[in-house]
């Protein structure tokens, strides 16, 4: 099959990216919507893009109405996030937070989601999460014909769970199947990491 981009609808553009591009990592990401009331959505537009700043970056739609997301008012407004790294255990919870609710209702308590401080960063996190990012915005930049939301987002603080951790080895090294990350498919589908393996670089 070979299909020609042109002939396509913008929302059958989306179903083909999101069908092809798999795994895709889920950025769950915590914002302040004022007075300690927490938003929370995924995004699974998501990936590093630079060590040096070490910066993130992750792809917000708009509102059916057009307006922007909860999260990039709360990000322009408060300059600051948390990007968790999802579980399997949490993919309910994780699907529940992508609902459209009216700015100011919190998806943590509607989801009684439990949060906890983050050493050295403004913002809480989420308690079940084992990777967790304390970010500053670094740069929004609107792309598309209906434009997205890019959110460059500059990593200050990293929480990693020590069960995650192989400490054995001199440098830190994460086990994945430990972390067992929650990965995005096509559809309502979502996928689990059943195994690693090593593929040695050439020199």
């Amino acid at each position: 099959m070979y299909l020609d981009l042109s002939t396509q609808s913008p929302t059958d553009i989306y179903h083909l990216m999101t069908q092809t591009i798999i795994p895709r990592p889920i950025a769950w990401v915590l914002t302040d919507s004022g007075e300690h009331n927490y938003n929370l959505a995924p995004f699974s537009y998501f990936t590093p893009v630079a060590s040096n700043p070490p910066l993130l970056m992750f792809s917000v739609g708009k509102k059916p109405s057009g307006e922007i997301k909860d999260t990039t008012r709360n990000v322009i407004a408060n300059k600051k996030m948390v990007v968790h790294i999802a579980t399997i255990a949490l993919a309910e919870q994780v699907t529940q937070t992508a609902a459209t609710l009216e700015y100011g209702e919190s998806e943590v308590e509607h989801t009684q989601l439990e949060l906890t401080s983050f050493d050295g960063f403004e913002l809480p996190r989420l308690k079940d999460c084992p990777i967790a990012f304390g970010c500053h915005l670094y740069e929004v930049k609107e792309v598309g014909e209906t434009p997205q939301s890019l959110i460059f987002a500059e990593i200050k603080q990293i929480y990693i769970d020590d069960e995650v951790i192989d400490s054995e080895q001199k440098r830190l090294v994460i086990e994945a199947l430990k972390v067992n990350p929650l990965s995005r498919l096509g559809g309502s589908e979502y996928a689990v990491l059943e195994k690693t393996f090593s593929v040695a670089r050439p020199k």
